[in-house]
């Protein structure tokens, strides 16, 4: 074949390919440096909303501490006394005047009634006249929650939202305490949590205060806590309790659709503080950046586009096809059509490339597809290798009485339909190999060589064998549905019985021949046990026959039926060897040897009337 004239050289058109990789690489610049900046961007988004929350979390629990302290120390300073006396209102005022946030406090003693008396509950009446509430309200919330109070006499801490019962925002704070005498007694606390909630309110960040049923109780938003919202059903706040940590962050997506870093904390005195930030928010700065550069590039990219395309086209589409073909012939596809265009280097290298793909077409029919393929990478080296790996051969039963049954049948066409018969079975039988990760070693007339180990890379020697015999018991399979589908007494397409044997030990696997021809194959002398133990099928009654080096790596996989020992010439012990039944843990299929014989509708067999003595007499028949 002529050569093609080349009729444009390459060199204007890489000049042009250097400008377009030029100007893409801007866009890749600001692509890398936009990533990198977000990468940084958010680690510091979500040091900054934990630090956040580490601060919020840390103010509720000290305000709860020290709340729950005072309180203590006024009910034990209090309690048993009067508190009309001038010195308990005084210690009273001095209390509320160093408290000014708290409205509320009582508490349930030992002699306490029913109802509450004046004993149990202290107001800070100053509290209620500034906020124009009622003192009643007092009454009612304690009566309400009084179930909340004999909780903390309990020894539980409880937090509750107060804010739609009186009308502002207001923390019910129940916590177990103790008298002068040592008992135990439930305390109420309710306070502002202004304090609080003027420090939830974190920049960007917003931190908010829950108990353990989901219950909002401080929120920078006081509007939100009169509405005394539970996001019990809230997703991170569900993972929030689940978590066993004491504290944790991740990046979640709200019910209302929007990304946020989630922060928690739990706190000692009850509850947990809850801390977020609007992913997107984080990014807005860079996004915004990313933008105008992604614009000013847009704006080169379309000047350059002018100039550039008619040149670039002729090169980057038949460099993609070719890429694309590669690619594809890498992966063992050699059925690759490509049409060349133009007579520059490039066209030329289309051809060559058409060429070298058909050829690689026709050499993959003639050998091992996948071998080929690893060769032509390197990933199999010249020369043997010693292997553990486990061997394979099947042969049809009587296939030379089924091949002069082609020949009576169809004299002019036996031969074409013969091999169509045999490649159809052929076919599913190396599907089977292939699915279990075996290689197809050859085809020796009907019968089927095939390995395990060798080629590819191998997890144990055990695993192959296991791969091994469960292609065979594949093959069964199939073949039985082949049957199954056949007509009766169909000249043309037969009924197929096999044997299969199976044999597991050291071999050389190598590419083998010569200069001129190589196969990748094994040799050693499991590979002619392997075939021996195949050979033992049809006197046995059997489909698959396995060595017992085999059968000591999947004896527990598989059901087994020990056969008569074999001698096999040159070993001096008897060789065991089992028939493969079905998988052990299969509850479909025979079970045993006599339903695999109704199977495969064969009879067990005489031994005593099994002419053992074959052309080369390999083995004998043990009478054990």
């Amino acid at each position: 074949m002529a050569r093609p004239i080349l009729r444009f050289t390459i060199g204007a058109k890489l000049i042009t390919i250097i400008t377009i990789i030029v100007i893409i690489s801007l866009g890749s610049i600001i692509a890398l440096v936009s990533w990198l900046v977000t990468e940084d961007l958010r680690i510091a988004a979500e040091e900054s909303n934990f630090e956040a929350n580490r601060y919020s979390a840390s103010e509720a629990e000290n305000l709860l501490l020290s709340l729950r302290l005072n309180g203590t120390m006024l009910i034990q300073t209090l309690h048993g006394g009067e508190l009309r006396t001038e010195a308990a209102q005084g210690t009273l005022n001095f209390f509320f005047s160093q408290n000014p946030g708290l409205a509320v406090l009582a508490f349930e003693s030992a002699r306490a009634l029913p109802g509450p008396s004046a004993q149990d509950l202290i107001i800070n009446e100053a509290f209620f006249y500034s906020q124009d509430l009622s003192l009643s309200l007092a009454d009612s919330y304690l009566e309400e929650n009084r179930s909340a109070l004999q909780r903390a006499a309990q020894g539980e801490t409880v937090l509750l939202n107060a804010s739609p019962h009186f009308g502002l925002p207001l923390l019910a704070y129940f916590f177990p305490s103790q008298d002068l005498h040592g008992q135990n007694i439930g305390a109420l606390l309710l306070c502002s949590p202004i304090s609080l909630s003027g420090n939830f309110g974190y920049g960007t960040n917003r931190s908010f205060l829950i108990n353990d049923r989901g219950e909002v109780l401080v929120h920078p938003e006081g509007e939100l806590m009169l509405l005394a919202p539970n996001m019990a059903g809230d997703s991170f706040i569900r993972s929030v309790w689940e978590n066993p940590g004491r504290s944790a962050q991740r990046l979640y997506t709200g019910d209302d659709g929007i990304r946020y870093f989630g922060a928690f904390t739990k706190l000692s005195q009850g509850g947990a503080v809850i801390t977020t930030i609007e992913f997107d928010k984080v990014f807005e700065g860079i996004r915004a950046t990313t933008r105008r550069n992604l614009y000013l590039t847009a704006a080169v990219l379309s000047i350059s586009i002018l100039f550039i395309w008619f040149f670039a086209k002729s090169i980057s589409v038949p460099l993609r096809i070719l890429a694309s073909a590669a690619q594809s012939i890498e992966g063992g596809d050699f059925g690759v059509r490509l049409d060349p265009r133009g007579r520059d280097e490039i066209g030329a290298l289309t051809s060559s490339f058409q060429r070298m793909s058909a050829a690689l077409g026709i050499f993959g029919r003639f050998t091992n597809r996948d071998i080929a393929v690893r060769a032509m990478r390197g990933e199999i080296k010249p020369g043997g290798l010693p292997k553990d790996a486990t061997i394979f051969f099947s042969d049809i039963r009587d296939f030379t009485a089924l091949s002069e049954q082609f020949t009576a049948s169809f004299p002019e066409d036996a031969s074409n339909r013969i091999v169509t018969w045999l490649n159809n079975y052929l076919g599913h039988m190396v599907n089977c190999v292939e699915e279990t990760g075996g290689v197809v070693d050859k085809f020796i007339g009907d019968s089927v060589m095939a390995h395990w180990g060798t080629a590819y890379a191998s997890a144990s020697p055990a695993a192959d064998a296991y791969n091994c015999v469960t292609a065979a018991l594949l093959m069964r399979r199939a073949l039985m549905a082949m049957n199954a589908q056949r007509r009766p007494d169909d000249p043309a397409d037969p009924p197929i019985r096999i044997g299969c044997g199976i044999n597991t030990g050291r071999i050389t696997a190598g590419q083998i021949g010569s200069d001129l021809r190589m196969e990748y194959t094994v040799v050693g002398d499991p590979v002619n046990l392997a075939s021996r133990v195949e050979a033992l099928c049809k006197p046995l009654a059997v489909d698959i026959l396995i060595s017992e080096n085999t059968w000591a790596l999947v004896r527990d996989k598989f059901l087994f039926a020990e056969m008569p020992s074999v001698s096999v010439k040159g070993k001096e012990d008897p060789l065991r060897i089992f028939a493969v039944i079905n998988h052990a843990s299969s509850r479909e299929g025979p079970q045993s040897l006599d339903e695999l014989r109704q199977l495969l509708g064969t009879t067990a067999p005489d031994l005593s009337l099994i002419d053992i003595n074959g052309e080369e007499r390999k083995y004998k028949l043990g009478k054990d």
